[in-house]
């Protein structure tokens, strides 16, 4: 089905004229400018001939929109501006009517009390005038003198007390009409603010609303661009594999910031050759047996051969092969399915008996295969069962490599699904994200593998915008030549005289160095992460972009892989 949006311009005109492009209908499906005809291309699902047409049809639906986001964006930034000047204004106001309250408490205060003053002297001229006699007076010429003094002394201090009162009244009435005008100020702005607000929330969802469908459309773009170049852009769900909450898909999409980024690596450190040791235990939890799991990955079904005798084994000697030696092969958790612990025993025995049969010995450790005198002298009852039920067992001419998790392909055999096939779901098909594994996909930033490492201060794998830009600058940089200065910024944990963000910025400047990250998206192809193109114009191949990344990022956030690059950037 082909849907159809419709654009049409509003304008908001009062106090403040606010511009902005609204996004008056959006259906489902964003990928069609106009309603198609009966012979026009479905973009929703191109077919290869169909690739061109709908990239230029995408292109123009985005060229359409751009600039009005930009405006919407513009426009948004002035109502904000104008709502943090009216939040001023009114919290300066708000602080005048205090002290204006303040003012009228103190003067309402002191008029009381002058009233009171006034009115306990205007009782003493009462009682004075009451019971003075005015004749008295004149029989002395000094008692009238004296008498005429202290009546036109009473008259004065009681002017002098009603004028006092009158000034206190006359600044009160002022004060109170100011805080009436104040007031008033108050509420038109409030009123103001109020509708700014209204429209600030408004264009807020609309350019909301008009981000999501110019993401949309750039993702289905890129989506037909991978197509026809015969890579994808892989696809993960909520994964909670990983074994921290922090480093799993799950968890970054539920407690990382709005805008941040994450890098996320399909496997851990592995060489992807011969075996999966989850991706057998996926199988088998699927219902295959050994010897099919071992077909999968060798591509042989084992054979019996006389694996009696003695190892040389470093350290500790002639070990005897079957019943000691490869008992204490600890390379998988002995709670794991009897059909991937026997595909496991059989690779084991393979690995060690070409070393065996060539008379050379074999180390302990993981630079061969893990074995523990502890497990060897009392292995557990699946493991021992294991080892017995395929005694004798070997594939013949191959070497038996296997790691833990390879990121779902494996150079040896190809994709580890389902299906045999990769594409964009190729993760939630893969034997290894049956089989749990938690470094399936996963953003790696404690050091070595447990989550419990040494993390640098850095509390999770999440990277800001200019975070990932400062990656991305150190890069370019390194894309076009050595440069010693670029080392993580914890210098606390890596020392050295790395680059600030600006004087790296700074050196990129001549490749293309940028300062934000508008657009991202990571192309996959064969096992590999094929390009990460920025902002639409930086390009870096995976193996450009996990340079910069593994020697520029903060603490010690890395893609672990060796020899190949395989990974995926996460944005929320």
């Amino acid at each position: 089905m082909i849907y159809d949006l419709r654009f049409k311009i509003n304008f908001f005109v009062n106090l403040f004229v606010v511009p902005f492009l609204l996004v008056s209908t959006l259906f489902p499906n964003p990928y069609s400018l106009l309603p198609a005809a009966s012979a026009e291309p479905n973009c929703d699902a191109p077919g290869p001939g169909d690739y061109d047409y709908c990239i230029q049809k995408i292109q123009s639906l985005i060229n359409a929109l751009s600039p009005a986001q930009e405006k919407n964006k513009q426009d948004l930034a002035g109502l904000r501006t104008q709502l943090a000047d009216l939040k001023r204004r009114i919290d300066a106001i708000s602080n005048q009517l205090d002290q204006t309250a303040a003012e009228i408490a103190q003067r309402e205060e002191d008029l009381a009390y002058a009233k009171k003053i006034f009115e306990e002297k205007a009782a003493s001229q009462y009682k004075f005038l009451r019971l003075y006699d005015p004749i008295v007076p004149f029989l002395s010429a000094d008692d009238a003198s004296q008498a005429f003094r202290e009546i036109s002394f009473r008259q004065k201090a009681l002017d002098e007390d009603r004028k006092t009162m009158e000034q206190y009244a006359e600044d009160l009435l002022k004060l109170k009409n100011d805080k009436a005008n104040l007031e008033k100020n108050q509420a038109a702005l409030a009123s103001v603010q109020a509708q700014v607000a209204e429209k600030e929330k408004f264009l807020t969802g609309e350019v909301a609303k008009t981000e999501a469908v110019l993401n949309e459309l750039s993702a289905k773009q890129q989506e037909i661009l991978a197509a026809k170049s015969g890579s994808f852009i892989a696809s993960v769900g909520d994964s909670e594999l990983a074994d921290d909450y922090n480093a799993s898909i799950k968890g970054f999409r539920e407690a990382a910031p709005s805008g941040s980024f994450a890098v996320f690596s399909f496997g851990a450190y592995t060489h992807r050759k011969g075996m999966s040791q989850y991706g057998a235990r996926g199988r088998a939890q699927s219902g295959k047996k050994y010897r099919e799991i071992l077909k999968a990955y060798y591509g042989k079904e084992p054979v019996s051969k006389d694996t009696g005798g003695t190892i040389n084994v470093d350290g500790l000697g002639a070990l005897d092969f079957e019943n000691y030696y490869l008992m204490g092969i600890a390379e998988m958790p002995s709670t794991w399915n009897e059909e991937a612990l026997k595909a496991q025993a059989v690779a084991a025995r393979t690995y060690a008996y070409r070393l065996k049969q060539n008379g050379q010995s074999i180390c302990t450790s993981e630079d061969c295969q893990v074995f523990r005198k502890s497990k060897a002298d009392n292995p557990p009852d699946a493991w021992r069962n294991a080892v017995t039920a395929t005694r004798g067992e070997v594939l013949e001419d191959v070497v038996t490599y296997y790691s833990s998790t390879t990121g779902g392909y494996i150079t040896t055999m190809g994709w580890d699904t389902t299906d045999g096939g990769g594409g964009q779901s190729f993760f939630d098909k893969s034997y290894e994200k049956i089989g749990g594994s938690p470094w399936a996909y996963k953003a790696w930033y404690a050091n070595g593998y447990s989550p419990n490492g040494e993390k640098c201060g850095i509390p999770d794998p999440w990277l800001t915008s200019a975070e990932l830009a400062d990656i991305i600058n150190a890069a370019l940089v390194l894309k076009n030549r050595d440069d010693s200065r670029v080392t993580p910024v914890t210098t606390s944990c890596w020392g050295g005289n790395p680059y600030n963000y600006d004087e790296l910025r700074s050196a990129a400047s001549p490749y293309g160095g940028i300062s934000s990250i508008s657009s991202i998206y990571v192309t996959q192809g064969e096992g590999t992460t094929n390009e990460v193109v920025v902002n639409g114009s930086v390009r870096l191949s995976g193996a450009e972009f996990k340079k910069g990344f593994n020697l520029r990022a903060p603490g010690y956030l890395r893609i672990p892989q060796s020899g190949f690059s395989f990974f995926n950037i996460e944005h929320k």
